[in-house]
C-alpha cells in the first residue's frame, strides 16, 4: 500500500468516526458514555502525519490532522505560520496568512451555507477592513473589530435597501444613510440599530421631515413639509395626547384637513429598518486541531489541542469550563481545565471525546457564559453584635423610607431649587415606629435626605430601577463593610450583590457634593459615556440621645461589580510620592490597591474605544478642573483571561473569559449593553518592566509581552476641593519634596499632570496580537 493511499484511509476512518461521535452527542445526556477510538488508529495516523523539523524554521507541510481536518501551508514549531489553507471536515475552510496557529493578517473564510469573508483577521477575528457576502445575499464592506461590524461600512440588503454609514458593535451607530427599495431615504443620527436623535426622512413623492426621532419614529420637536411648500411644524409623539404643533399651508393649496398621526400610520407603514442575516458561526469559535508538542511528557504522544482554548475533555462532564489558550512561543501557554482534575488531553480514546466536545459546542450545548464559582468575598458581613450593625439598620431603614416614598413622576429638567442646600428632609425613626415609620429594633435616631428629587432623579437617568434598588440595600442580606484602602479614615460597605458602594464621608465632602451637584447632573447628563462615579443618594443618620452622633453616607456605584474575578487593582494619579502600596510582596493579592509606581503595564485599546476614551478623559476632567476638584484618581481593575506569572494569579478558581465566552458576549445583543466605556471592555495589556538606574520612573519600558483582558475603570475621589488645607499641605510638601511630584496641587496644575499620564500609560492597540 502506497504512503498516499494510506493516509488517505485513515483520514477517511477519523472522519467516520467523527460522525459517530456526533450522532452520539445528541444521546450524551442519556447515557453519558462514549465508545473510544482504537489507539493503533490514532497512532498509526500519528506516524504518518507527524514529521515536523525539531527547529523553529517555517516550512512547508501537508497536514490531516486528528479529528479529520486538513491544511496545507507553511508550519513552524507545530501550527500553521505563514500562508495556509486550513479545511474543516464541516466544510469550513480559510485560505490566508497564519501566526503561530491564528488567522492573522489576510484571509478568506468559507461556510459551508456559501457565505463569505474576505479581508482582514487579528488573533482568529475578522478584524480589519473586510468584505462578508452571507448566503442570503447581504454584503457588507467595511470595518470589523473582533467579528463585529465597528466604524463605517456600507450594507447592502438581499431585498434591496441599503445603508451606508457608521457601525458599532455590530448595529448602525452614529450618522448614517439608510435607502429602501422603494426610493424613500433617511438621512442622520442612529442609535443601537435604530433611527434615533436627528436626521431627515424624504419620501418619493417629495415629502420631507426634518426634526428628532426616537425608536424608528418622530418624537421630538420636527418640521413636515409637502412639495407645495405648505408644512406643519411641532412637538411630535406616536401618543396623540403629546402631539402638539401647527400647520402652515402654502398660497396654492390652500386649508386643507390633515392628521399628525397619518405620518405613523401610512407614511412610515412600509419603511421598516432590515437587519439582515445572523451568523451562527464566526470564524473564532473554530476549532483547530494541531500537534502540541511532546517535550517531557506522555512518552512522546500528541495532545489535541484547539485555538480557542478547548482541550480534550472527560465525558463523565461535557460542562467544564476550559480556560483560554493562546498559541505563543513553546508549550508554556497551554491551559488545562478550570477543574480540579487533569485533563485527559493525551490519553486513551481522547481524540473521540475531543470531537465529542467539539459537537456539544456546535449544537449550542457548550456556548452558556456560567455563574463563576464562589470565590472569597471581600469584607466582614455585619451581623448581630457587629460594632456597625445599628448603623446599618438605621440605614436600611432610612433608604427604604426614602426610595419607597410616594413621589410624583420625575423629569429630567429639573429647577434650580432643587439643588438647593437648604433641600433637604429630616424624618423621625422612633423605635416603637411612627404614622410614617415602621417600628425597629435599632435605637431612635433621625434621617436627613439632601436635595432628595436630584438623587431620584439621578438613579431614574443612571437607569436604576426603584425596586431593585431598594432590594439590593435594604433586603435580608447584610451589608459587608471593609475597612478604608485609603487615609480619609472613610469605611466602605458593599451590598451583598456588590452592585452598590456605601462610603461614610465627611462634612467636607458632603459640602462639595452639594455645591457641585448641578454642575455634577448636568455633566452625567450630557455625557453617558462619562467616567466619574455615579452618585445615587446622599444622606444622613444622626442618633438621639447624649452621643447626638451625625453618620454621612454617600451611596455609589461599584466599578468592580463584575460576574469574572478582577485580578489586578490599580489607583493611578500620576504623581510620584508615596504612590506604592505599602504592602510585602508577599502578601500582595487580587484585592490589594496597587498605585502609579506598582503599575508594570501599558493598556491597549481598540482605536475606536481609544479615541472615546481620551474624548471623555478630557471632558471630565475639564470639568473637575472648573469645580475646583483635585486629588482624584483613575481606578483600573483587570480581569486574565489567561493565568500569567506576569499578569494574574496562578490558582485562581474563579473562571475566565475563553474565546467562546468573548463571542456569545458580542453575538448576545442583550448583552451588548453590558460593554461600555470602562465596563466589560476587552483589551490588552502589554508589560513594562522599569530602569534600574531610575528609583522614580513612572513609567516603565515595554517589553513587547502582552495579556488579553477584560477592563473596568473609571474617576474617583471627586470630593476633594483645593481648600485651604491642600494649599497648607502643598506648600508644607513643596520645601521637602519636588512640587510635582506630590498629590496636592493646584486643580488646573492636577488636572494636566493626570491627563499626561493617563496618555502615556493607555494607548491604541496597533499591533498584529503577535
Amino acid at each position: 500500500m502506497s504512503r498516499d493511499s494510506g493516509v488517505l484511509k485513515a483520514w477517511e476512518a477519523t472522519v467516520r468516526k467523527t460522525q459517530a461521535a456526533k450522532k452520539r452527542a445528541h444521546s450524551i445526556f442519556g447515557t453519558m458514555s462514549v465508545a473510544h477510538a482504537d489507539d493503533s488508529d490514532i497512532e498509526g495516523l500519528g506516524d504518518m502525519v507527524d514529521t515536523e523539523l525539531n527547529s523553529n524554521d517555517v516550512y512547508h507541510a501537508e497536514k490531516i490532522l486528528p479529528n479529520g481536518d486538513y491544511y496545507t501551508g507553511q508550519w513552524c514549531n507545530n501550527f500553521p505560520h505563514g500562508q495556509g489553507k486550513y479545511v474543516w471536515t464541516d466544510g469550513c475552510t480559510y485560505i490566508g496568512e497564519w501566526s503561530k496557529g491564528k488567522t492573522m493578517g489576510r484571509g478568506r473564510f468559507n461556510w459551508p451555507s456559501g457565505a463569505t469573508y474576505e479581508g482582514e483577521f487579528k488573533s482568529g477575528y475578522m478584524d480589519g477592513n473586510g468584505v462578508y457576502t452571507g448566503s442570503n445575499g447581504d454584503t457588507y464592506k467595511g470595518k470589523w473589530v473582533m467579528n463585529l461590524k465597528h466604524g463605517h461600512g456600507v450594507k447592502n440588503f438581499s431585498n434591496g435597501d441599503c445603508y451606508d454609514g457608521d457601525w458599532r458593535r455590530g448595529l448602525q451607530e452614529g450618522s448614517g444613510r439608510y435607502q429602501w427599495k422603494n426610493g424613500n431615504y433617511y438621512v442622520g443620527e442612529w442609535k443601537h440599530g435604530e433611527i434615533c436623535g436627528k436626521g431627515s426622512f424624504v419620501w418619493t413623492n417629495g415629502n420631507k421631515y426634518d426634526g428628532n426621532w426616537e425608536s424608528g419614529l418622530p418624537r421630538g420637536n420636527g418640521t413636515f413639509k409637502w412639495p407645495d411648500g405648505s408644512f406643519y411644524v411641532g412637538y411630535w409623539s406616536r401618543d396623540p395626547e403629546e402631539q402638539n404643533g401647527s400647520y402652515y399651508p402654502s398660497v396654492s393649496s390652500g386649508s386643507v384637513l390633515w392628521d399628525p398621526q397619518d405620518v405613523y400610520n401610512v407614511d412610515f407603514s412600509d419603511c421598516k429598518i432590515c437587519h439582515g442575516e445572523k451568523v451562527s458561526l464566526l470564524p473564532s469559535q473554530k476549532k483547530l486541531a494541531v500537534w502540541r508538542s511532546s517535550k517531557g511528557d506522555d512518552g512522546g504522544k500528541p495532545r489535541r489541542m484547539s485555538v480557542d482554548g478547548r482541550v480534550s475533555i472527560d465525558v463523565e462532564k461535557p460542562f467544564d469550563r476550559m480556560q483560554m489558550w493562546c498559541g505563543g512561543e513553546g508549550d508554556d501557554y497551554v491551559m488545562g481545565c478550570c477543574s480540579e482534575r487533569t485533563s485527559s488531553a493525551g490519553g486513551r480514546g481522547d481524540v473521540t471525546e475531543y470531537m465529542l466536545a467539539m459537537n456539544l459546542e456546535k449544537e449550542g450545548f457548550g456556548m452558556s457564559m456560567k455563574k463563576p464559582r464562589s470565590c472569597k468575598r471581600q469584607g466582614e458581613t455585619i451581623c448581630k453584635g457587629h460594632k456597625n450593625y445599628d448603623l446599618m439598620l438605621n440605614l436600611q431603614l432610612g433608604i427604604r423610607h426614602s426610595v419607597g416614598r410616594p413621589a410624583p413622576v420625575a423629569s429630567l429638567d429639573l429647577k434650580p431649587s432643587a439643588f438647593d442646600p437648604k433641600e433637604k428632609v429630616w424624618t423621625k425613626f422612633p423605635s416603637e415606629g411612627s404614622k410614617y415609620t415602621p417600628p425597629h429594633q435599632s435605637c431612635e435616631f433621625k434621617w436627613k435626605d439632601y436635595c432628595p428629587l436630584v438623587f431620584r432623579t439621578l438613579r431614574k437617568l443612571f437607569k436604576v430601577d426603584p425596586a431593585d434598588y431598594m432590594l439590593s440595600i435594604c433586603g435580608n442580606d447584610a451589608l459587608r463593610e471593609l475597612s478604608s484602602p485609603g487615609k480619609s479614615g472613610s469605611f466602605f460597605y458593599l451590598t451583598n450583590d456588590d452592585r452598590y458602594m456605601i462610603k461614610t464621608m465627611k462634612k467636607s465632602e458632603a459640602k462639595v457634593l452639594i455645591r457641585m451637584l448641578s454642575a455634577y447632573y448636568n455633566h452625567v447628563r450630557a455625557f453617558e459615556t462619562t467616567l466619574v462615579t455615579k452618585f445615587y443618594g446622599l444622606h444622613c443618620v444622626k442618633l438621639t440621645g447624649p452621643i447626638q452622633k451625625k453618620v454621612r453616607f454617600i451611596i455609589m456605584g461599584n466599578l468592580f461589580c463584575s460576574e469574572y474575578s478582577i485580578h489586578r487593582r490599580f489607583d493611578l494619579k500620576g504623581s510620584i510620592l508615596g504612590r506604592t502600596t505599602d504592602k510585602p510582596e508577599s502578601e500582595i493579592d487580587e484585592t490589594t490597591i496597587l498605585k502609579d509606581l506598582d503599575l508594570n503595564f501599558i493598556f491597549r485599546l481598540q482605536k475606536s474605544w481609544f479615541q472615546e476614551f481620551c474624548r471623555q478623559i478630557d471632558r471630565d476632567c475639564e470639568f473637575l478642573e472648573q469645580e475646583r476638584i483635585m486629588d482624584y484618581s483613575l481606578l483600573v481593575g483587570l480581569h486574565f483571561r489567561e493565568t500569567s506569572a506576569a499578569g494574574g494569579p496562578e490558582n485562581d478558581a474563579a473562571p475566565r473569559l475563553s474565546r467562546v465566552d468573548l463571542d456569545q458576549l458580542f453575538l448576545d445583543p442583550s448583552r451588548w449593553s453590558s460593554i461600555k466605556l470602562g465596563v466589560n471592555m476587552p483589551a490588552r495589556v502589554e508589560q513594562t518592566v522599569r530602569r534600574s538606574d531610575c528609583e522614580f520612573q513612572l513609567v516603565g519600558e515595554p517589553t513587547g509581552e502582552y495579556y488579553d483582558v477584560v477592563m473596568f475603570f473609571g474617576i474617583i475621589d471627586i470630593l476633594q476641593d483645593y481648600d485651604i488645607s491642600k494649599k497648607l499641605e502643598h506648600a508644607y510638601k513643596s520645601i521637602q519634596y519636588d512640587p510635582t511630584s506630590i498629590s496636592a496641587v493646584d486643580p488646573k496644575q492636577y488636572s494636566k499632570r493626570f491627563r499626561d499620564f493617563i496618555y502615556n500609560i493607555f494607548a491604541e492597540d496597533e499591533t498584529n496580537f503577535e
